[in-house]
């Protein structure tokens, strides 16, 4: 069986994600963290090893957690990674929900769900697969292979049939948790609308480049996730053209993420924006130029961080978010 551990972690308490892999590690050594705020356990072995079932030390982890970091969590219990997610993000706040590992088991907790629950289902396939009636996972799981593969490609198509089944082979790799670093806006209402949702995007590359300046760390890739009003998620992530810190790039590398997930008509409830692979910026190669432009635009960056350590974070900001 496999855990999914949602912890609740701001963005200023994520770096707690490796202590808590540690503990979890106690367990399982199988552990594998998913930045900003997950962990993923294979228990199997430790199934057998504790004499204990997947609920039992699923409980002992929160306990740990929240004993040693003060730190709540939501945990999935299923058969396997897809499933522990689902499971995760469907579970009341601070409690455990166990699919048991059965066909039929499997087959209730999805069948009724909108396609969009499926991890990997975007608005823009959601809405092919409805525009032919194929609005719930248990729709899509009885709709024939290949004509999945019709409607969308024959790759696409496959990973559609096998969700929709509750199939996931991908296995939880033991790793250590990435440096990262995270920021989050959520909307007050379902957002509609693109400016404002560039305006937020806008907002998190200030905040996370003014963040990894302050430490001298720059990052390699950045991940989108947009959160719908029904709860689902999209998570996209594009590498850098070189490691950086500097808000224009990263605002770049936002909007172009954005963008590619057409959210035209989606209602978006919250945006988070995460830097992986931080580095210090003293080991960072970068490609030189003689564009005048771009080194004013840093000069400029350093004056307004000056201005903010000096002032505080809103001393200095973009036009768009301070009009």
């Amino acid at each position: 069986m496999i855990l999914c551990i949602r912890f609740r972690l701001g963005a200023e308490r994520e770096a707690l994600l490796p202590e808590l892999a540690r503990l979890a590690e106690d367990v399982s050594p199988v552990v594998q963290a998913v930045p900003p705020d997950t962990l993923l356990v294979d228990v199997r072995g430790a199934l057998r090893y504790f004499g204990q079932d997947a609920e039992r030390l699923a409980s002992v982890l929160r306990v740990r957690a929240l004993a040693h970091t003060g730190t709540a969590c939501t945990i999935g219990v299923a058969g396997n990674p897809l499933l522990a997610r689902m499971a995760a993000r469907q579970a009341e706040p601070g409690t455990t929900l166990l699919i048991p590992d059965t066909p039929e088991a499997v087959a209730g907790f999805l069948h009724p769900r909108p396609v969009v629950a499926l991890p990997g289902v975007g608005p823009g396939t959601a809405r092919t697969l409805c525009s032919y009636g194929l609005d719930t996972v248990g729709r899509l799981a009885a709709a024939p292979l290949g004509t999945l593969q019709r409607l969308t490609t024959a790759r696409t198509g496959r990973e559609l049939h096998e969700k929709a089944h509750g199939i996931d082979r991908t296995p939880v790799v033991r790793n250590a948790a990435a440096q990262s670093l995270a920021a989050e806006r959520a909307f007050g209402r379902d957002e509609l609308d693109r400016d404002s949702q560039r305006r937020a995007l806008l907002s998190l590359t200030t905040e996370l480049g003014l963040r990894m300046r302050g430490t001298d760390q720059v990052t390699r890739a950045l991940a989108l996730t947009v959160r719908y009003a029904d709860r689902s998620t999209t998570t996209r992530t594009r590498t850098l053209p070189e490691p950086t810190a500097h808000t224009t790039a990263l605002t770049a590398t936002a909007y172009a993420l954005h963008d590619a997930l057409a959210l035209q008509r989606a209602r978006v409830r919250a945006l988070a924006l995460r830097a992986e692979g931080l580095t210090p910026a003293e080991h960072a190669a970068h490609q030189l130029t003689f564009d005048p432009t771009d080194d004013k635009l840093h000069r400029l960056e350093a004056a307004a961080d000056r201005a903010r350590a000096r002032f505080g974070p809103g001393a200095v900001l973009p036009g768009t978010l301070a009009a």
